[in-house]
């Protein structure tokens, strides 16, 4: 089949499907669809892509977030003599909207055009059925729940665009592809494993980085921050030198492996250190001796050590001697778990923008099903005259709430997991994707700045527990914990000279694709620092790089048990 308008025939017995757009890009193309567009981006290779739109949507007033046409989907074509005979898609997100159904503009800039072009592997990207990145799509504009963009969101729009690249497939080259591949990051972290819970024969193999599980968990504890600074510290976030400061002494306390100071924490399940207790970073004031602008009062320490722990049902923190909110579990009276020790927590406690992260108060409003609680430029309904509050939705309300308020926003979102769509992905039976032959290789980084780590440790442990223990579960599904790195492949910590070994993405992908295609089993990855002066084995959880002789900073003195 050629790239033209021959491919709208693939989808004529499909009435919810229409081909919006086919273009072929020829080798030394400028990436552009229209003179409107910047990118200096060239086609490595001959390229067809193809825009799709897959209804119903969802009705409603026009400009309205909640009013949508259906999912967007964007596939990327290598050309006949170049396809490799494989499927790779690449996941969303945030809120994970975007282009896909734009005639003018192209999602596949980032990362498609290389995966088709480099690679030679079909690709697509979903827009997972709305084109803005807030959360004003998941509710309608009298403020009732939008079940049917939901539903698109969690998982519809994910098993539509694997369906539909497959088909397009199989007839653009007249054979279906050897292997399908999922590759996604936090968001599409989740909706790797969503496919795997509840569309199991979709992809060969699935490497979900970061994965956004426990979405309404861990997202209302991403403001949790923000309510200990509004409850303890009169709204006003720590400083960023106040940050680097105490993330920097926690490293300093924690960090040593074989006489060396590495740089950054290893083992988070034992480091129980507590500025509370620390007078090289409490004021003078406070029975400290630190004298500079980045002194912590002790309710300033306190607050540090609320927003390591994790969000409490009522704002209290145990001691970290006690319990330092790194562990598989939950502990009494933890509703999620916060960020770990050394890892920079800017982006979730207002130091940087002032606010807070948005997706989290987003979600606090969808989970109250009240609009005012989201930051201003939450709009679910821009401005529509005779709807809630039209001309600004959201109020800051967020700033409101107590501890008590905020845990029943995190009930309230697990509650509504069947209006959800299900958007937690916390199903721990993953028996038919076992079953299909499918390989999940998970990773997530022990410093993300984002999403904790503990999160993903704890899903794994109740797929453990479900699937009839390690063993039957490492056949299929492996998780990699990657320490100091980041909410992506970068250094996570608030040490900036850190300099940890961090795997690639590409890496990664090539080590699943040498379990699903050639069975080698990844038990082990050695990593490397970027400048490759550093290196170190990553270990399939539970086992860890134990030190046993050597550099600290080389491979070789580790081995994974």
């Amino acid at each position: 089949m050629s790239c033209d308008s021959s491919i709208n025939s693939v989808f004529e017995d499909d009435e919810l499907t229409q081909v919006l757009l086919t273009h072929e890009f020829k080798k030394g193309d400028i990436l552009k669809l229209d003179e409107s567009s910047t990118t200096t981006k060239i086609a490595e290779n001959d390229i067809c892509v193809v825009k799709l739109l897959v209804g119903p949507g969802n009705p409603g007033p026009a400009d309205a977030p909640s009013t949508s046409a259906g999912i967007g989907i964007e596939i990327w074509l290598p050309s006949h003599e170049n396809w490799n005979n494989r499927i790779h898609v690449l996941g969303g997100g945030g809120w994970a909207g975007g282009v896909h159904t734009s005639l003018t503009e192209l999602a596949g800039l980032n990362g498609m055009a290389e995966i088709a072009g480099i690679e030679n592997s079909v690709t697509a990207n979903t827009d997972a059925g709305h084109t803005g990145n807030s959360g004003a799509f998941a509710m309608n504009p009298d403020g009732s729940i939008n079940r049917s963009l939901w539903d698109d969101f969690s998982y519809r729009a994910i098993h539509e665009m694997a369906v539909k690249t497959k088909f397009l497939t199989a007839a653009y080259y007249a054979k279906e592809a050897d292997y399908s591949y999922w590759d996604g990051f936090s968001t599409g972290g989740r909706q790797g494993h969503k496919e795997a819970q509840v569309n199991p024969n979709d992809f060969d193999g699935i490497l979900a980085g970061a994965p956004a599980i426990n979405w309404t968990n861990f997202i209302t504890n991403e403001l949790y921050p923000m309510v200990v600074n509004q409850r303890d510290l009169g709204g006003i976030p720590l400083t960023m030198g106040q940050l680097t400061l105490v993330g920097n002494k926690a490293i300093d306390v924690c960090d040593d492996v074989g006489g060396i100071d590495l740089g950054y924490i290893t083992d988070l399940e034992s480091c129980t250190y507590d500025p509370t207790l620390d007078t090289s970073v409490l004021c003078e004031m406070d029975g400290g001796d630190n004298a500079t602008d980045d002194c912590f009062s002790m309710v300033q320490a306190t607050a540090m050590n609320k927003i390591w722990y994790g969000q409490t049902t009522d704002g209290t923190v145990p001691s970290p001697s006690e319990h330092n909110g790194y562990s598989s579990s939950l502990n009494s009276g933890q509703r999620w778990f916060g960020l770990p020790r050394g890892t920079s927590v800017a982006a979730i406690s207002g130091s940087i923008a002032g606010g807070p992260f948005f997706i989290a108060s987003d979600l606090v409003a969808l989970e109250l099903q009240d609009p005012r609680y989201a930051v201003a430029n939450f709009d679910p309904v821009f401005g529509i005259p005779g709807f809630i509050n039209a001309t600004n939705n959201g109020e800051d309300l967020w700033k409101e709430l107590t501890y008590a308020e905020l845990n029943e926003a995190t009930f309230q979102g697990i509650s509504l997991q069947s209006s959800f769509g299900d958007i937690n992905t916390d199903n721990p039976d993953l028996i038919g994707f076992k079953s299909s032959g499918g390989k999940l290789l998970a990773y997530h980084g022990m410093a993300d700045t984002l999403i904790a780590p503990q999160g993903t440790i704890h899903y794994y442990e109740r797929v453990i527990n479900e699937m009839g223990g390690l063993t039957e579960v490492n056949n299929f599904y492996k998780l990699f914990m990657v320490p100091a790195m980041a909410h992506g492949f970068s250094n996570g910590t608030t040490n900036p000279g850190a300099n940890p070994p961090l795997p690639t993405r590409n890496q990664l992908f090539d080590v699943l694709v040498d379990w699903v295609e050639n069975g080698i089993e990844p038990n082990s990855i050695e990593i490397l620092s970027q400048d490759e002066t550093k290196s170190r084995p990553i270990c399939a959880y539970p086992t860890k790089a134990i030190y046993n002789s050597g550099d600290a900073n080389q491979a070789s003195s580790y081995s994974c048990q």
